[in-house]
C-alpha cells in the first residue's frame, strides 16, 4: 500500500494489509465539535443539490491539504485493485478487501495498554472501517473536499469520485463538520447509487414516523427507533435514521455523583455534558465494544440528551424526553444482546461487600428492569473478576457474596412475563425520580401504547396513565386475581401505593380482557357472569397463609339452589351476602365478587377461586351467562 504525502501519517490509524504493508499511527490530537443541528433536531436538512454537467470540480484549498491522501493502486493479498475503477465496481466490491485496522488505547487516550484492567479495552484489531479520534476530530475544512474524499476512499477501500460526493462534501465544509461526522453520514450510504437521495429518503421516513408516534399524551408507536446512536467506526453520535443497522444497547449501573465527572466530548458534538465515572473513558468503551463485534450502540448518556443545570437547551431536553424516555425499553426489547456494565459505565467488574444491597446496584435500579434483554454480555470483564469464579459445588461459591452475585445473574435468564411478578420485582428497586419506577414498567407490561414522560407527574397519575394503556389481558389480572379493592378513583384495580407496598398474589393464566374507553374514561369487561350468587366464607380466623373455604349458592332452573365449594387464597374480608360474579373465559376458576349497580355497573369487593370439579358442575348446569359490565 503506497501513499504519496507524508501528511497521511498524521491522520490515519495503524493499518496492516494481508502482506504487512503500510503501517502508520495517529498524532497531534485536535478536538472539534460538529454542527449542533445534527444532534439537536429530529430532522437534518442536507441542502444537497444535484450536480449536472459539472466537470473538473476543484477544491479551494492548498495542495498540501488536497494531496493528503493519494495513490493509484492498493495491493491486497495477491490482488492489485486499480484505483481507477468506477463507482459501480466499488459498490459491488463493498469491503471484501478492507485492510486490517489497529486502534490502540495508548494512541486514543495516552494510557499505557498494560495499565488498563479490562483486556478488551486495550486495543482493537479488525477489518471494520474504524478511524482514530485524531482523524475524526479533524475539520473537513482543513482537509478540503479532495482530502476528505480521498480519506473516505482510503478508509473504505474504494475510489469514488462522483460530482454528487463533491457537492455533499462542500456542504459539510460549510457546516463546519469534522471528518468523523462526514464519515458517519456517508459510510452507511457509500455503496448506494445516490447517497444524497438515500439520506433524504431515510430522513423523510423517520420524520413521518416520529410525527405520527405521539398522539396527545400517548406514544402510539412504542417500537420507535431511538433518536440517536453512537457510530463506533466514526466515533460520532448520529441521528439513527442515518443507518439501517439496529444498535446494540448498553446498560450500566450509575455511579455515585461524587465519583462522576461531566465530560464535554466531540463524540456527541459537545451538545451536552456526558456524565461518566471519573475512572472511565468513552474511547476505552468504544474499543471494548468494537472487540465485542459491535458497530452501532445506544448509550443513554451519549444518545439521550442529559440534564444540564442552567443549560440553554433544557426546554429541548424536556420535549425530547416526552418521546425518548418512554421508548427506551424498545432499544432493549426483541432478540438483542445487551452489553451490561455491572460496576458502572466503562469500569472493570468488581465485587465487594455491600455492592448488591446498594441503591446504586444494577440489580436494584428501576430502569434496568426493562434492560435485561434477550441475551446479555457482561462488559468490563477481567481475568480475575467474579465472572471467572468457580463454584465449589452446584452454584455454591467460595463466599456468600459470590454465591449471591451469581444467583442474581442466573435469575436474569428467567425474567417474569406476568404482571404481579414484574410488579413484585419493581417493589425492590429504586430510582432518583420516583416517577421513573412507573415509567420503567412500560415495556415489561407490554402496552399497546405508552404514556408520554413527564418528570413532575404524580405517581398515581403516571400509574393511571400506564394502566389505561396496558395490555387488556394484563388488566384483567387486577380484576380477577388481585384480592383487594382499589383505594383510588377505581375500585376494580389497585393504586400505585397498593402494588408497591402490599403483598401481591401469584400470577395465573387468564383468557379475558378488561378494556378502557378513553372518551368516557370507562373500563369494561365482557365475559362469564353469574348475576346472583350467595357467597359465604368460613374459617375467618384461620392462620395467615392458609386458604379459607366457603360456599357459593346459585339458584338454577325451577328455583333449585346449587351449592359449590370455593376457596379464598387471601386474607381480605368477604362479608356473607348476595353478589354478582365475573370470571375469565379460559378456566372459569377465578372469580371477581362484587355488587351490581345500576346501568350494568360492577363494584368489586374481592376475589374467590373455584376448583375444576366444581367448575365442571357449574358449566353442566348452565348457570353462567356472558354479559358486558362497566367496572367502577
Amino acid at each position: 500500500m503506497r501513499f504519496a504525502p507524508r501528511q497521511l501519517k498524521q491522520h490515519f490509524p495503524k493499518r496492516t494489509s494481508s502482506k504487512g504493508h503500510g503501517k502508520y499511527a495517529p498524532k497531534n490530537y485536535r478536538k472539534f465539535a460538529f454542527d449542533l443541528h445534527q444532534v439537536d433536531s429530529e430532522t437534518f436538512a442536507l441542502h444537497i443539490y444535484s450536480c449536472t454537467g459539472t466537470k473538473g470540480i476543484s477544491s479551494a484549498v492548498s495542495d498540501q491539504n488536497t494531496n493528503i491522501i493519494m495513490g493509484s493502486k492498493r495491493k491486497i493479498g495477491h490482488l492489485d485493485i486499480d484505483r481507477s475503477n468506477n463507482d459501480r465496481e466499488d459498490r459491488n466490491r463493498r469491503h471484501r478487501y478492507q485492510a486490517k485496522v489497529t486502534l490502540s488505547a495508548f494512541t486514543e487516550t495516552g494510557q499505557a495498554e498494560l495499565s488498563i484492567e479490562v483486556p478488551k479495552q486495550r486495543s482493537y484489531s479488525g477489518r471494520r472501517p474504524v478511524i482514530p479520534s485524531s482523524l475524526a476530530d479533524t475539520p473537513c475544512a482543513t482537509l478540503g473536499v479532495r482530502g476528505v474524499l480521498n480519506g473516505l476512499n482510503t478508509t473504505l477501500g474504494t475510489s469514488r469520485t462522483s460530482c454528487e460526493l463533491h457537492t455533499i462534501l462542500k456542504d459539510f465544509i460549510e457546516r463546519n463538520y469534522d471528518f468523523g461526522t462526514a464519515f458517519a453520514f456517508l459510510r452507511p450510504v457509500w455503496n448506494t447509487h445516490s447517497p444524497s437521495n438515500e439520506l433524504r429518503r431515510r430522513e423523510g421516513e423517520d420524520r413521518k414516523r416520529r410525527q405520527k408516534a405521539l398522539e396527545g399524551n400517548r406514544i402510539v408507536d412504542p417500537n420507535l427507533r431511538p433518536r440517536r446512536v453512537w457510530d463506533l467506526c466514526s466515533n460520532r453520535v448520529v441521528l439513527s435514521w442515518i443507518t439501517e443497522i439496529i444498535p446494540t444497547p448498553i446498560s450500566h449501573a450509575w455511579a455515585d455523583e461524587k465519583d462522576c465527572v461531566d465530560v464535554r466530548t466531540p463524540i456527541n458534538g459537545k451538545e451536552w455534558p456526558v456524565p461518566i465515572p471519573k475512572d472511565a473513558d468513552l474511547n476505552l468503551i468504544r474499543i471494548e465494544m468494537l472487540n465485542m463485534g459491535v458497530e452501532y450502540v445506544w448509550l443513554d448518556v451519549l444518545c439521550l440528551r442529559q440534564k444540564e443545570e442552567g443549560g440553554l437547551r433544557e426546554d429541548l431536553r424536556m420535549e425530547e424526553w416526552r418521546l425518548d424516555v418512554p421508548t427506551i425499553g424498545g432499544v432493549y426489547s426483541g432478540r438483542r444482546t445487551v452489553m451490561i456494565y455491572l460496576s458502572g459505565l466503562g469500569r472493570p467488574l468488581r465485587l465487594k461487600d455491600g455492592d448488591l444491597d446498594s441503591d446504586r446496584s444494577w440489580f436494584r435500579r428501576a430502569w434496568t428492569l426493562q434492560e435485561v434483554g434477550w441475551k446479555r454480555t457482561i462488559a468490563g470483564d477481567t481475568p480475575d473478576g467474579p465472572m471467572h469464579a468457580r463454584w465449589i459445588y452446584y452454584r455454591k461459591y467460595e463466599t456468600a457474596l459470590l454465591t449471591r452475585f451469581h444467583k442474581e445473574l442466573h435469575s436474569l435468564e428467567s425474567r417474569p412475563n406476568y404482571i404481579f411478578a414484574t410488579l413484585a420485582d419493581m417493589q425492590k428497586r429504586v430510582s432518583t425520580n420516583p416517577v421513573d419506577r412507573v415509567a420503567g414498567l412500560a415495556f415489561p407490561l407490554r402496552p399497546s401504547m405508552i404514556p408520554a414522560y413527564h418528570e413532575s407527574e404524580t405517581l398515581e397519575d403516571a400509574w393511571t396513565a400506564l394502566v389505561n394503556t396496558m395490555a387488556p389481558r394484563m388488566r384483567a389480572a387486577f380484576l380477577l386475581v388481585y384480592p383487594g379493592v382499589g383505594l383510588g378513583c377505581k375500585k376494580w384495580r389497585p393504586t400505585w401505593d397498593q402494588v408497591m407496598e402490599q403483598p401481591l398474589p401469584k400470577d395465573v393464566d387468564l383468557l379475558t380482557d378488561v378494556r378502557h374507553v378513553d372518551e368516557t374514561d370507562e373500563d369494561w369487561f365482557y365475559g362469564p357472569c353469574i348475576e346472583k350468587g350467595d357467597v359465604w366464607v368460613f374459617d375467618a380466623g384461620s392462620a395467615e397463609g392458609r386458604d379459607r373455604c366457603g360456599e357459593l349458592v346459585v339458584e338454577g332452573a325451577h328455583g333449585i339452589a346449587h351449592t359449590f365449594n370455593i376457596r379464598v387464597t387471601h386474607q381480605s374480608t368477604i362479608p356473607g351476602d348476595t353478589y354478582t360474579l365475573l370470571s375469565d373465559s379460559l378456566s372459569h376458576r377465578f372469580w371477581a365478587v362484587g355488587r351490581r349497580l345500576p346501568d350494568q355497573r360492577f363494584e368489586k369487593v374481592s376475589v374467590i377461586v373455584m376448583d375444576r370439579r366444581e367448575v365442571y358442575r357449574l358449566q353442566d348446569l348452565c348457570l353462567v351467562a356472558r354479559s358486558r359490565n362497566v367496572l367502577v
